[in-house]
């Protein structure tokens, strides 16, 4: 029997032995996913239902965007809606769905006041902000975040069609250690505008290289940085390495590195990520920076492959 629940903004909640029909994504990895996605929320993988595509949205400490905190916020999104006609309107019967791995249950969520949404141009999601607070979710003894790993899900019907469903998994990667590759670039004053690029080292069973650009790219008047995956068409089709990532340039004199931090999903068609305006080249050349020191610098990475998502 589904229960109301008035004072969390109408959800109707209720039980199901069933997993959701038509997407899963579990998360093997939740507490980091606070210091990347606690703003922009973390994005699903697009899936298709009643002929449209979407994607879930979660949000792992509320939706800061509507002032919302000590909640876990879930949203679902109509996804490539800039290829439908202009006018457009689909009422949506959804329903998201979190797993109670202890009792291999799911908690089933709905609109308490209407069960059917209308999305359209200027409504593309909906959802809810206050799903659950933080603090139930997080007790071991609910079973919702359990060894730091949770399943979500959602069935979207449209006009009453109902097909089978694709998931992904967010896997963590067990005891993921910090890999650190140290790159002394000589002779730095004779380097043109092209870029260049570290030899490769080994982070989370993949291969990486520093790329540096001495002249900057695309950033006029900066020196850039960026990681880059080696061979990213080794990955399997559709997978993204979720990483964390520290690029620097040594202070060969004071210890006062000058640096650059990243969280981010790495992919076949996205294998780099950096900084195009990495350090100013009038502050990188100062001689009392250390920056630069007998035509040489020295750049450090710092990585951290924590997961990998795979599409199911």
């Amino acid at each position: 029997m589904a229960i109301p629940d008035f004072e969390n903004n109408g959800i109707l909640r209720s039980v199901s032995d069933s997993p959701p029909t038509h997407y899963t994504i579990t998360i093997q990895l939740f507490s980091l996913l606070t210091a990347k996605y606690s703003v922009e929320g973390y994005e699903s993988r697009k899936f298709e239902a009643g002929g449209y595509k979407w994607k879930l949205v979660l949000y792992p400490d509320g939706n800061k965007k509507k002032n919302v905190k000590d909640h876990i916020s879930l949203y679902l999104v109509m996804a490539g809606a800039d290829s439908l006609q202009s006018g457009w309107e689909v009422y949506v019967d959804f329903r998201l769905f979190l797993l109670d791995q202890n009792k291999g249950i799911y908690s089933v969520f709905e609109d308490a006041f209407t069960r059917k949404k209308c999305f359209h141009g200027a409504m593309l999601s909906a959802g809810f902000d206050k799903l659950i607070l933080l603090e139930d979710f997080s007790d071991v003894s609910n079973g919702f975040l359990v060894d730091d790993t949770c399943v979500f899900g959602a069935e979207v019907f449209v006009c009453k069609e109902k097909r089978t469903g694709k998931g992904e998994c967010l896997a963590r990667i067990q005891n993921a250690s910090i890999c650190k590759h140290v790159w002394k670039v000589q002779k730095f004053s004779t380097l043109g505008d092209q870029v260049y690029a570290s030899i490769p080292f080994s982070a989370g069973d993949y291969k990486w290289t520093i790329w540096l650009y001495p002249k900057g790219n695309n950033g006029k008047g900066y020196l850039s940085l960026f990681l880059a995956l080696e061979s990213p068409k080794t990955l399997p089709p559709g997978s993204e390495l979720f990483v964390v990532y520290t690029l620097r340039i040594l202070d060969q004199s004071h210890a006062n590195h000058h640096s650059h931090n990243g969280t981010t999903k790495y992919s076949a068609k996205l294998a780099s990520w950096g900084s195009t305006k990495f350090i100013e080249q009038e502050i990188f050349k100062q001689a009392d920076k250390g920056f630069l020191k007998n035509d040489a610098c020295i750049v450090e990475a710092e990585v951290t492959v924590h997961g990998i998502s795979k599409a199911l």
